[in-house]
């Protein structure tokens, strides 16, 4: 035997455990599972440092110092709220107490330069980025739902269209009605306009097997024009008041969402977060603790499988994209009640909103932690990037277009996992003997 290859028969020996007889060794898919669990947790962290990395390169070739650029927005986001720590209070729910809080939760506060102090400012930017990140959490909960069934709801945004409309609709009528059933009608009929928009896509791809791909981006366009055409002018949806403007009505008093944290008349946080956080958990127990759930994940892994086990492919479809299409009706509802409160033409053909919850599912891996932490980041750009924090000489062209190069960079990075898993296999082939000088072989050896 070779130098050569005593060493290699070392190394081996080393890495290999010890295995009792009868003992138990993991198989190579059992390792792969192992790897992509880690992945699925460091893979989009190392995603979003490369995305950021690549716009710190841009800003910098602008002249700007990077830093200086993220921290600006990181401030401008209101997460900055979090360190502005002293000591407040605030009240307790039905009822005239106070007890102490660690934050300042005010928006009332002055400084002595007769501006908004700065814990102030920051809870006043926060509020702006939840509200963002409300929306976006509900058109990610709509791909990811969907991607678990092995389809891809690319239709996001007309369904939040077609339910933002709803939510319009019902919230500018029946001024009468009380408060309560105002908004929850509103609520759960738009919720139902986003599935039945979905709906459509599931049932085609179930029967004709067109593929869902295709039929959702063209759902799409058609709730784009015919939301156009509604609140447009002369539509059937605009608003009384003035015709020149192509904008629907405003959502009367009795339809809109409580503000709990702000001032309703600056677009204060309503209860939407909370129903979108709700939306999260019946997100994760729907999947993983139902029967359809069950069904729907097994549909995804597998459909034939999930065929000849009894599972109505046909069925999980249908089901998968209505329940997708309810999350983006909610998200705009959420909006339309929450601090909008009417939707205009330029509303519909310039907002991307179900567009960029296919980033924060991708990035959020299709699980609920990951997605709000995804929508976060991505609420976090669009607020802080649009702040006065950035420097007065920052490009406005650039801080607009930064949210949107990062957002691109992690959708092209977002499969990274193959490279992680890559290294971490090729591993063993890359290091040197452990430390020890390589032994070079001799002739004439013999084993």
């Amino acid at each position: 035997m070779s130098d050569i290859e005593r060493e290699q028969r070392l190394d081996e020996q080393e890495e290999t455990p010890h295995q009792e007889p009868g003992g138990y060794a993991p198989s190579v898919a059992e390792r792969l599972a192992v790897y992509q669990k880690a992945g699925g947790v460091i893979t989009p962290v190392i995603t979003a440092i490369l995305a950021f990395f690549m716009g710190g390169l841009v800003v910098a070739a602008t002249g700007h110092n990077p830093f200086t650029a993220y921290k600006a927005i990181f401030n401008g986001s209101g997460l900055n709220w979090f360190f502005h720590v002293g000591s407040y209070d605030i009240g307790v729910p039905f009822s005239d107490a106070r007890i102490w809080f660690p934050w300042n939760t005010s928006d009332s506060t002055l400084a002595k330069s007769g501006g908004l102090a700065a814990s102030s400012l920051a809870a006043a930017n926060l509020q702006q980025t939840l509200l963002i990140m409300t929306t976006l959490t509900l058109t990610g909960l709509a791909v990811a739902f969907a991607f678990r069934c092995g389809l891809f709801n690319i239709g996001g945004q007309g369904q939040w269209i077609v339910g933002s409309l709803m939510a319009v609709w019902v919230g500018s009528s029946w001024a009468n009605m009380a408060k309560p059933y105002h908004v929850f009608l509103a609520v759960v009929l738009a919720a139902l306009a986003g599935a039945a928009w979905a709906a459509i896509a599931g049932f085609l791809k179930a029967t004709v097997g067109a593929h869902e791909v295709i039929t959702t981006i063209m759902l799409n366009w058609i709730a784009y024009w015919a939301g156009s055409y509604l609140v447009g002018r002369d539509g059937p949806l605009q608003n009384d008041v003035d015709k020149s403007i192509p904008i629907s009505p405003d959502v009367v008093q009795n339809a809109k969402l409580p503000v709990w944290w702000g001032n309703p008349l600056l677009q204060g946080l309503s209860i939407g977060f909370f129903i979108a956080i709700g939306m999260l958990v019946v997100f994760w127990i729907t999947l993983n603790r139902t029967t359809l759930g069950y069904e729907v994940r097994a549909v995804g892994f597998n459909p034939e499988a999930a065929r000849y086990g009894g599972i109505s492919v046909a069925r999980s479809y249908i089901l998968a994209m209505a329940i997708s299409g309810s999350f983006a009706g909610l998200g705009g509802a959420m909006d339309m009640l929450g601090w909008q409160y009417r939707i205009g033409v330029l509303d519909i053909q310039v907002s991307t909103i179900g567009f960029i919850g296919i980033a924060v599912a991708l990035l959020g891996r299709n699980t609920a932690v990951g997605i709000f932490l995804a929508s976060l980041l991505f609420a976090g750009l669009y607020v802080g990037t649009r702040s006065t924090a950035l420097p007065d000489d920052f490009p406005p062209t650039l801080a607009s277009n930064l949210t949107l190069m990062i957002q691109a960079i992690i959708l092209l990075f977002v499969g990274a996992d193959i490279i992680v898993l890559y290294v971490w296999q090729a591993r063993r082939r890359l290091r040197p003997f452990k430390g020890r000088s390589p032994v070079m072989p001799t002739t004439g050896e013999a084993s």
